[in-house]
Parts: structure tokens; C-alpha cells; sequence
């Protein structure tokens, strides 16, 4: 990756697997870039991307999961297309997504979804999730070794929406069989093949049952929160709306949060001067989530469309223009953090990631991810006396073979596979 100009971040395969010295390239000739191959501008620096991020009136963020990909409709011309965008936006993939949205739209869906994860309910569903690890853990750690991915960090944050969505237990197993793809599959951000304009529908249809359910029996869960929910001029949304709702926190919350887990174990099992600190001061877990975070970001970057002219780190960005503002890059920008290269557990300001990009997109779901995170490692902790990589799988130390989700969007590993030993006794 020496010749950063030939590269197709959005392609190559090289990118994938280490996507961080083509981000040093780009921000070492400008925090702001414009790639060569499909006409995308780059935003690597910390400071350009937080202003991106918080200006939602000049940046749309129509195409935030689908970037240059199909491609606007029609042509993007003139200094103002925010009627081209407004007309023409739901024919773009994930159009009927949240994070697709733009304000006052997306506000008032956000407010919905905000009804599912209040801190009263997060608090009930943490004093759940130690539990579920646990019982995730039971079938994980019997073997001595195993995928981590596969074997808890998946089944695990499924166990925890399932749980703080109220999805019936009956049905949780057909949730998972559905959603057990394989990771070449192609879907948002794949490097592999297009993505279908609508490709959660199966969801869609699920969560739809539940709210017309739960509307004519309410009862004591979250979709029944969400379900009676109003927007803020007290009309009743629509049950196609709140199902979409569920579906973003269902699906995309669950997808991350098992890429923060799965670089969060790599990171313990690589490194065993940092397993020794979380295991002596269980204190510092928190900030070691918020480090790992920064330095594997489980989403690579998120995308905006230029309304209007704009200027973004003195450079100048025409109306219509495609903007990846990379999360990733931003997170090692060292004009931010300090030698950004170097995981260090006890950063002081390892909280000011964008790993949850920042303004009105911030992402709903962090306090749960990070709540998700902080039980599985200290469950973890608690259950083992070590952890390593296995060399069987993914070779010696010097050599290691690891292989990343075939994504420009997301960060994370495909397979994790560990080896332990088990605590004596079992710590509660």
C-alpha cells in the first residue's frame, strides 16, 4: 500500500485488511482529500470530521450507508440540490432507515427510538446481561478454546437486544437463524457485490407483527413502549415507522457491538500486560472500551452529501459533492491524540472517539454497547486465568493471520480464535 493515489479504498482488498496506513497517507497530504477512483472526498483529520458530522443542515446524510454506491439518481447540479435530494432521496438504498434521515424527519424518529432505550431500561436490562453472558459463557468456555466471535460476542449481543426488545423467547432462535449469514454475504458496505435497496425486510416484517400486537394487548416491554409512542405534534406513527425503528437498533447495534468485542478480546489476548492491568484494576475496564474504540473503530467511516458549497479544513467542497467522513482515520489523527498508533489503556482522553460519529447522528445505541462490553470482558475476566490467540488458527505471534469483514464501512474480524485457562472455581 506504498502507492497510496492507485489504491480503491472502496475495492482493495489490501484495504481491508489494513486500511490505516492508506488513512496516514491521505492525511499526510491533506485532512481532506478527494480519492481518484470514485470521485469521494476523504476526511481523515479529527477537527474536519466533527465538523461534518455536526453540521447537518449543510451535509445530508441521505447517503450515509450507500456512499458513491449505486450512485445519486440524477445528476447533482447547481449550488443549492437540496430539492434534487429531497425529491429523489427514497430511491436510494436504506432510504427508509434512520440514518439515512435528516432533521426535522430524523428528529422525530430519533425520538422514538430514544423510547426504547431510557436509562431506567437500560439499567433493568444490564442487571440481565450478566446472566446471558454467563450463560453464553457456560457453552463458550467448556471447550477450553473456540471462536470468540461466533461462540459468545455474536450469540451474546443477540441474547441482549433480544432481551431488552422483548422478543418472545420462542421466536429468538428464528431471529438468529435468519441473521447467521455468512460475512462475504454482500450487504451495506460490501466489497463484494451491491446491496439490495431494502435488505432488512425480513425485519421490517417481524417488528410490524410485534407493534400491531402489542397495540391491541399492550404489556410490559419496550416494543409496547415504542408502540404507544408519539411523535412531538402527538400524532400516532405509523406501524411501518416504528417497525423500522426497532429494526435499525436490532440490527445495527448488534453488529457493532459484536466487532467491539471481538477487537477488544484480540487486543487482551494479544497483549498481556494489558490482561494483567483489567485483571488487577477492573476499574480501568471502561476506558480500555473507550481505547478500543479509538483504535479499531468498529465502523470504518460514515457518508454526507454536500446541500451547498461548504468549506472543510480550508478546503473547498461544491454542492453535491460525496463526502466519507472516516471515523477511523480521525480517531489516530495525531493533531488529537498523542502517539495515536500506541493502545494505551489508560489514555486520558480516549473518550473523545468518534467511534459513535458526534451530533444529531450520535449513535443511540453507545450507552448499551458500552454497557455490553464492560459485563463481557469482566465476565471474561472473572471465568479465566488466561487468554491467548491461538497459534493453531491464526499462527505464531511473529506471524499472525487474521482475516477482517470484506467492508469499507465496518472494522472488525471475521473469526477470533482463543484459547484459555479456566478460572478455579466460578466467580459470580
Amino acid at each position: 500500500m506504498n502507492d497510496f493515489e492507485a489504491i480503491d479504498f472502496f475495492r482493495d482488498e489490501g484495504a481491508v485488511a489494513d486500511p490505516y496506513p492508506y488513512f496516514e497517507a491521505l492525511r499526510g497530504q491533506c485532512p481532506v482529500q478527494r480519492e481518484n477512483h470514485h470521485d469521494v472526498m476523504m476526511v481523515t483529520g479529527y477537527d474536519e470530521a466533527v465538523q461534518v458530522f455536526s453540521d447537518a443542515e449543510t451535509f445530508s446524510s441521505c447517503v450515509s450507508v450507500t456512499g458513491p454506491f449505486p450512485g445519486f439518481p440524477v445528476p447533482l447540479e447547481g449550488d443549492d440540490v437540496s430539492e434534487l435530494i429531497e425529491r429523489h432521496r427514497d430511491e436510494l438504498p436504506m432510504s427508509d432507515q434512520l440514518p439515512t434521515f435528516d432533521p426535522p424527519l430524523h428528529t422525530a424518529h430519533r425520538g422514538l427510538l430514544m423510547r426504547l432505550i431510557t436509562p431506567r431500561r437500560l439499567k433493568e436490562n444490564e442487571a440481565s446481561m450478566w446472566h446471558l453472558a454467563d450463560a453464553q459463557l457456560d457453552e463458550y468456555l467448556a471447550a477450553g478454546e473456540g471462536d470468540f466471535i461466533g461462540a459468545f460476542a455474536a450469540p451474546f449481543t443477540l441474547r441482549v437486544i433480544t432481551d431488552l426488545l422483548g422478543i418472545p423467547e420462542a421466536d429468538r432462535d428464528e431471529f438468529a437463524e435468519k441473521l447467521n449469514r455468512p460475512h462475504s454475504d454482500a450487504g451495506v458496505g460490501s466489497t463484494k457485490g451491491e446491496m439490495t435497496h431494502t435488505p432488512l425486510e425480513y425485519l421490517y416484517e417481524r417488528f410490524a407483527e410485534y407493534v400491531e400486537d402489542r397495540r391491541r394487548e399492550p404489556g410490559d416491554d419496550v416494543i409496547t413502549g415504542l408502540a404507544i409512542a408519539t411523535f412531538p405534534d402527538g400524532s400516532t406513527p405509523d406501524v411501518a415507522d416504528v417497525a423500522r425503528v426497532a429494526t435499525n437498533l436490532f440490527a445495527a447495534g448488534q453488529e457493532t457491538t459484536v466487532r467491539l468485542l471481538g477487537n477488544a478480546l484480540q487486543i487482551i489476548a494479544e497483549q498481556p500486560e494489558i490482561q494483567a492491568l483489567l485483571r488487577a484494576e477492573r476499574d480501568r475496564i471502561p476506558n480500555f472500551i473507550e481505547e478500543v474504540l479509538r483504535m479499531e473503530s468498529p465502523i470504518k467511516g460514515d457518508f454526507r452529501l454536500s446541500r451547498v458549497p461548504a468549506t472543510v479544513g480550508g478546503v473547498d467542497i461544491p454542492a453535491g459533492t460525496t463526502l466519507m467522513v472516516l471515523n477511523g482515520a480521525a480517531n489516530r489523527d495525531p493533531r488529537h491524540f498523542e502517539d495515536p498508533q500506541t493502545f494505551d489503556a489508560t489514555r486520558a482522553n480516549a473518550r473523545h472517539h468518534l467511534a459513535f460519529g458526534r451530533g444529531v447522528h450520535t449513535c443511540p445505541g453507545a450507552p448499551l454497547a458500552r454497557a455490553e462490553g464492560r459485563v463481557a470482558i469482566e465476565r471474561i475476566l472473572d471465568r479465566t486465568a488466561d487468554i491467548r490467540i491461538s497459534e493453531a488458527v491464526h499462527g505464531p505471534a511473529d506471524a499472525r493471520r487474521y482475516r477482517y469483514l470484506p467492508t469499507y464501512i465496518l472494522r472488525g474480524l471475521t473469526h477470533l480464535g482463543l484459547e484459555f485457562t479456566p478460572a478455579e472455581g466460578r466467580a459470580r
